[in-house]
């Protein structure tokens, strides 16, 4: 490609059929908005410019994309695809390439058709416009593409406009449409509607350039690529089909699936080599897991970092901020939230580590919880390499255990521990003889007196 790529980006429908508060391109997929999964691809292919055009609930998308330097245009009245591309053209003032027109809600058009899109219109026989156009197993009512097989177009056509015959045409027109800006501004502008629903379709400029006299051809790919989501039915589908593309590339990077319908990836999910998952495993986003790591039976997984050799679960929840070292362990029904696990450091069952730092080869003890807040703000607490902290401890913080220190069982510490100490902290036992059946004896007789 010599001619720099912009975006335009639909997103100003109301999306009713979701029947949801939040706009229709903002319903995640793997963790995240379909309307960034598009706005990635873009940015990998090399997208120079990107606008999204918004319309309702255009506050929610707009701080969407904020972070992402794209530029936003306003469709006030929703006419139709073809008026929408239009309302770009200000943001898109003197830019000199090839512009693409996609819609928010099919986010697995991927940078590699985009960049095949915009090499077709420099071919040598320079078609005008590019149409991407798919083979679905039910067309439904899709707009269909006829065309020759050389990918010529003769004609483009909305269902509702559609004869039987051109009904019968599996190609269907995903609605991405890649034209050079010097084409595509005049071609908009021309576009009528005269048409069943009164609407400015995009389509219609394949059919204004065909009249010119130009040449206009369709690119085709798979139907899965440009799946459209208008539904929670929908959403569902084109989740399942991301997981299942992203479990088998997993498994083909060498991880070790025991389930695989049973993991759930987040978009940015990283597994090493010889990673094992066994089954009903969630990942959510921010997720980095290295090699030989075995994560064990209905753990979930957020915004952690997991080192080569560390073992977690099964029934672990690890949170934001963890970060288990080479060869650490957090077993069964245990929760971590920005907690640090050195090399070979242990929780193996019933514990709550948060904001804390456990140091190489410490071992926590079943029922241990670092009490880190005072319902206003956080504390941290420090646990030295090799320490022990003995079974239903509560670590008060901030507080500081000592390298090799031993907190005994059922301890509540609130003050630091010296390196090398023992440190109790519970009542002397006292056992009282024969309370306990002098007890017994004396309520069953209160019991049998009512």
């Amino acid at each position: 490609m010599t001619k720099p790529i912009a975006a335009i980006i639909l997103a100003a429908g109301s999306g009713t059929r979701m029947k949801s508060d939040t706009h229709k391109v903002l319903h995640p997929i793997a963790g995240k908005p379909m309307l960034l999964h598009l706005a990635d691809a873009f940015t990998t292919a090399g997208a120079a410019e990107k606008v999204v055009v918004v319309g309702a609930r255009r506050e929610q998308v707009e701080a969407a994309v904020a972070r992402l330097g794209v530029k936003i245009a306003h469709q006030v009245e929703q006419l139709g695809t073809a008026h929408a591309a239009l309302m770009a053209r200000e943001a898109l003032e003197g830019f000199d390439g090839t512009v693409i027109v996609a819609f928010g809600d099919t986010p697995f058009l991927s940078a590699q058709t985009i960049a095949a899109m915009a090499a077709r219109l420099e071919a040598a026989d320079a078609p005008r416009v590019a149409v991407l156009g798919f083979r679905p197993d039910d067309a439904k009512a899709y707009g269909r593409i006829i065309a020759d097989a050389d990918g010529a177009i003769a004609k483009m056509v909305e269902y509702k406009d559609a004869t039987d015959a051109e009904r019968a045409v599996d190609l269907c027109n995903s609605g991405v449409t890649a034209v050079r800006a010097a084409d595509l501004w005049p071609l908009l502008g021309r576009v009528g509607n005269d048409n069943a629903a009164g609407e400015y379709y995009l389509p219609d400029i394949v059919m204004l350039a065909l009249a010119d006299g130009d040449r206009a051809v369709v690119v085709e790919t798979d139907a899965d690529e440009v799946i459209g989501i208008n539904s929670r039915a929908e959403l569902a589908y084109a989740e399942d089909r991301w997981q299942a593309a992203r479990r088998a590339q997993a498994m083909a990077d060498g991880a070790t699936l025991i389930a695989p319908d049973t993991v759930w990836f987040a978009h940015d999910t990283v597994l090493g080599r010889d990673v094992t998952v066994e089954p009903n495993v969630v990942f959510g986003p921010g997720v980095t897991v290295a090699d030989g790591v075995i994560i064990r039976a209905f753990c979930h997984i957020e915004g952690a970092v997991i080192a080569t050799g560390a073992e977690v679960g099964p029934y672990a929840r690890l949170r934001p901020g963890t970060v288990l070292g080479e060869k650490s362990k957090v077993g069964n029904f245990v929760e971590t939230k920005k907690a640090v696990l050195g090399k070979g450091a242990k929780a193996n069952h019933l514990t709550y580590l948060g904001d804390a730092q456990v140091g190489e080869g410490a071992n926590i003890g079943a029922g241990t919880i670092t009490c880190n807040y005072d319902g206003f703000f956080k504390y941290p607490t420090v646990i030295g390499a090799g320490a022990f902290i003995g079974s239903n401890s509560a670590l008060v913080a901030p507080v500081n255990i000592g390298e090799g220190a031993i907190v005994g069982a059922g301890s509540v510490v609130t003050k630091n521990v010296e390196a090398d100490a023992l440190a109790l902290v519970r009542p002397e036992q006292t056992a009282l003889a024969g309370w306990a059946k002098r007890f017994r004896a004396a309520m069953a007789a209160r019991k049998a007196a009512k």
